[in-house]
């Protein structure tokens, strides 16, 4: 039996088509990253299913459970980090997991344990005693893992829960989710891709409502493992880098072009062709570079190719 699994699942606000017509299946035990640009239906897609909104249309089972008809049975065996928890600031964080522990009918002694569990596991016993409203946006991401982890769920929903976190906080978080493998079903959405290479077992890529590709993690950047042009250009270059990139754009056997600052990522659809030209065009363009290579894929190299694909077929 699948963790998460949904059939034709829409959703429509007004004249907005949400989501269209997604399939998805979540394996128990595995940590699924979820991805795709903003506006894609990812949110919507987890509200779905842990009964926080309906569906237009389709249909969607949670360990087992319709979630159109069992809706409290679900809610007793999962749990939700939303992108951005809100607390009772006046609580501590002890409080809050002893609250939430009360909620799903956890006993005295088992809460009193399970607390001092979760603490330890987010590494907040030593600030257990401090109200939340004195936390660091990092620390309460980590109090809301915690309390989305109190009745031990078997399938545990993360929406963005790496948003807005520093490279320390994000390493923590990621971390924690990675102990959780085995454990439960993770579903987590993000869009920093760099995050789930390193936690994520299966990648799922969903654009405008729909899915458009899933696979395990290597096997994906394998599948579209088409060698990347790194091209660095040398300090205070990135506008004369971005304008360059904007032409290669129209470029028939370019695929996608990325920059950030003074480094550009170009994917091709024809190497040959590509190792021929693309050299030509940059020394055309008057560029001045400090380095030019051809790269193995990273996630994100499939992610824009596989986006841009699905907006040029529509």
């Amino acid at each position: 039996m699948s963790a998460v699994c949904t059939q034709g699942l829409r959703k429509t606000f007004g004249s907005v088509q949400a989501l269209d017509g997604l399939d998805l299946t979540v394996e128990p035990g595995t940590v699924f990253g979820f991805l795709g640009p903003n506006g894609a239906g990812k949110t919507t897609t987890i509200r779905i299913l842990t009964g926080l909104a309906r569906s237009t249309g389709g249909r969607a089972w949670v360990l087992g459970n319709d979630i159109a008809t069992s809706r409290r049975e679900i809610a007793r065996c999962i749990g939700y980090l939303p992108e951005e928890p809100v607390f009772y600031p006046w609580m501590t964080a002890r409080e809050l997991l002893d609250h939430v522990g009360r909620i799903f009918g956890l006993r005295v002694g088992e809460r009193e344990a399970r607390t001092d569990e979760l603490l330890d596991l987010v590494g907040l016993s030593s600030a257990s005693g401090r109200r939340i409203g004195g936390f660091s946006h990092g620390m309460r991401k980590r109090l809301g893992l915690a309390q989305a982890l109190v009745n031990r769920p078997e399938a545990l929903f993360l929406d963005e829960p790496l948003s807005a976190l520093d490279p320390v906080g994000r390493k923590e978080v990621l971390e924690l989710i990675g102990r959780l493998r085995g454990q439960c079903a993770v579903l987590m959405s993000t869009h920093i891709l760099t995050d789930v290479e390193r936690v994520c077992d299966v990648v799922g890529i969903i654009n405008h409502g729909r899915m458009v590709v899933v696979a395990q993690r290597e096997e994906l950047i394998g599948r579209y493992a088409v060698p990347v042009f790194k091209i660095e250009g040398q300090s205070g270059s990135a506008r004369q880098l971005a304008a360059w990139a904007e032409t290669l754009r129209a470029i028939s056997w370019v695929t996608t072009v990325s920059v950030e600052g003074t480094t550009a990522r170009v994917v091709v659809n024809n190497v040959e062709r590509a190792k021929r030209e693309l050299l030509t065009l940059v020394v055309g363009a008057g560029l001045v570079l400090t380095s030019y290579e051809m790269v193995r894929p990273s996630l994100e190299d499939v992610f824009l190719q596989l986006v841009g694909e699905a907006r040029k077929e529509e």
